[in-house]
């Protein structure tokens, strides 16, 4: 496959506009450095210099999106507090269309703190609620993928099980999706398997996978069998170091991994199914669509933190040896 091939695939990215719908977060660093034991407990004493807030979980995906030239919506859930005001202006500066957020004065916004010390985590702290959406707070949810499902080309369902995405509404956001033709990107989470049947895309992690799925004879074997279940019609298994397996059609193929330096893998999945998404209503193959987010999936990961892919980045890419 040649890099014209892969050029034409890029310059396309500004064309299309996707649909982010799932359990938005506020990723906080504390940037510092230690070079001493607490006299209190056996911990290290961070000297923090430095604080920053960036955009996590489906907000993420929504990023990588915007920074590779697509246009994108998002719909998820964010408390009544200054987290969820945070959140909301990094959408804004990031130009993510959010105008279609449901804010809840009973569940705050969800917020992964990790503290850094010499561009390591020493430390990582989560406040979320994870309990039942109420059915007040999923007809919200509803009413903002209706409103904008007519104005977009695809869907991705960005699942990390924090609520947004449950029974009731993980149904209807289909129900909504299909009937107006759009194809529905899938990140899922184990409990929720079943309830994505029939999507044109589905990308656990082998983690997910195995929990799901308990003893197999062979992931080539299983990985047909969830395929043919679940009425897939196309399933990417994420192995970590191990690469990608994809399975379309009636064939199967490894993809290994294209990380030359690996320093954070924070993020690294919600680049494969930004980019994989993206480069598929470009027009990509499965397998173009499998190189361009493994690229970027390794790209990303050689970044401190939580960082999204570029256009720039792909389009450096393409100048290197042996990239595509």
């Amino acid at each position: 496959m040649s890099k014209n091939r892969f050029k034409k695939i890029f310059e396309d990215f500004s064309e299309k506009n996707i649909l982010v719908i799932g359990d938005l977060m506020l990723d906080t660093y504390l940037w510092g450095h230690s070079d001493r034991i607490s006299p209190e407990a056996p911990v290290p004493i961070i000297q923090v210099n430095k604080i920053d807030h960036t955009l996590g979980g489906a907000a993420n995906v929504a990023l990588n999106l915007s920074s590779l030239g697509c246009k994108v919506s998002v719909v998820g859930l964010i408390g009544s507090d200054l987290e969820g005001d945070t959140l909301h202006k990094l959408l804004d500066k990031s130009n993510i269309i959010s105008s279609s957020l449901v804010k809840s004065k009973d569940r705050p916004t969800t917020v992964k703190s990790r503290i850094m010390s010499q561009d390591q985590q020493v430390l990582r702290t989560d406040r979320e609620s994870t309990e039942q959406l109420s059915s007040k707070l999923n007809s919200e949810l509803l009413n903002s993928v209706v409103s904008i499902i007519d104005k977009v080309d695809g869907v991705i369902l960005q699942d990390y099980n924090k609520g947004v995405l449950n029974t009731d509404s993980i149904i209807n956001i289909l129900t909504i999706a299909k009937k107006a033709g759009k194809p529905i990107y899938v990140d899922p989470k184990k409990n929720n398997f079943e309830l994505y049947k029939g999507v044109h895309f589905f990308k656990p992690n082998l983690s997910e996978f195995r929990d799901y799925y308990g003893d197999y004879e062979s992931l080539e074997v299983s990985g047909f069998e969830l395929k043919k279940e679940l009425d897939f019609e196309i399933l990417m298994i994420t192995r970590s170091s191990e690469g990608v397996s994809l399975f379309v059609d009636t064939e199967h193929h490894h993809f290994p991994t294209k990380a030359r330096h690996v320093h954070d893998v924070s993020g690294a999945g919600d680049t494969v199914i930004a980019t994989f998404a993206l480069s598929d209503l470009c027009g990509a193959s499965a397998s173009e669509a499998v190189l361009i987010s493994n690229f970027s999936a390794g790209r990303v990961c050689e970044e401190v933190g939580v960082v999204p892919i570029s256009l720039l980045m792909l389009k450096e890419m393409l100048t290197e040896p042996n990239s595509f």
